[in-house]
């Protein structure tokens, strides 16, 4: 994924606002070797955000990876080495980790969601809850660790869901109305039990989100289903549990805790001085 120069100078301006005084301590002549060490396992992820706020800082800024974008490590890796002026490392340290600390949790919590799943049909989703201003930063995420993403945003998906269908009357009206918008998106209704669900294939639904249906109700819809529309499972699933979920055959899970539980992964950056 291709960074973003301007957003990279925004998260830099939300730290150093009219410039870190702190770093003024330090000679402008000095440079420095920093190492970054995971404390935990991981997936790593966000190498190239990380760079680029040294790079933007100052130019003569360089970084070394010792470990691949997606590559599970263990606790105690060396991640990489940075180089280059003194005064760049220090005040960019605390903004460059926390993208790479928080891309690289979202993207092990995805890894593990996958790992659950694998050797069933099911590819888990994330959903829109996110951080914000970091959702196309965290989807991505989400991919490099494994899993697939659900709709960006507003612009990309219809999902049809309780109050649109309160408001237009009906499943088979919403439906309608959505279909008469001629998109070519596809239509997406989300349903709460299994008359709902025979409801909105009827309608000619494209795929349906299952909310809160128990294990023995998903079985159901799968068989009542017959492959006419994708069918996707959604709510109070986590890592406890979604191997159930997947083996009832439904072929989509979507998971808003990737994005929205999500807990960064604990780094530590080392900085040697040289005059």
């Amino acid at each position: 994924m291709k960074v973003d120069p301007f957003q990279v100078r925004r998260f830099l301006e939300e730290d150093l606002g009219e410039g870190d005084v702190t770093a003024q301590i330090i000679p402008a002549t000095y440079s420095a070797t920093a190492m970054v060490i995971t404390r935990e396992t991981m997936v790593v992820c966000g190498q190239d955000w990380f760079a680029a706020i040294f790079q933007l800082l100052d130019s003569r800024c360089q970084v070394a990876w010792e470990a691949d974008e997606g590559q599970k490590v263990p606790e105690g890796a060396l991640l990489c080495r940075v180089t280059g002026p003194a005064r760049a490392l220090l005040s960019g340290e605390r903004t460059a980790l926390n993208l790479l600390q928080t891309l690289s949790g979202t993207a092990t919590l995805a890894r593990l969601f996958a790992d659950e799943v694998a050797g069933t049909q099911a590819v888990v989703l994330d959903t829109r809850k996110t951080i914000p201003g970091l959702r196309q930063l965290q989807k991505y995420a989400v991919r490099v660790g494994g899993c697939q993403n659900h709709r960006f945003g507003l612009y990309d998906g219809i999902l049809i869901k309780e109050n649109h269908i309160l408001a237009a009357g009906s499943i088979d009206e919403a439906i309608a109305r959505a279909r008469a918008l001629n998109t070519g998106l596809p239509i997406e209704v989300e349903v709460e039990n299994l008359e709902e669900m025979d409801q909105a294939l009827a309608a000619g639904a494209d795929i349906i989100l299952l909310d809160n249906f128990s294990l023995p109700e998903l079985v159901q819809a799968v068989r009542r289903n017959a492959g006419r529309a994708l069918l996707e499972a959604s709510g109070d699933i986590g890592l406890e549990n979604i191997r159930e979920v997947a083996e009832t055959g439904v072929d989509r899970i979507s998971v808003g805790a990737m994005t929205k539980h999500l807990r960064a992964v604990d780094l530590s950056m080392r900085i040697e001085l040289m005059g």
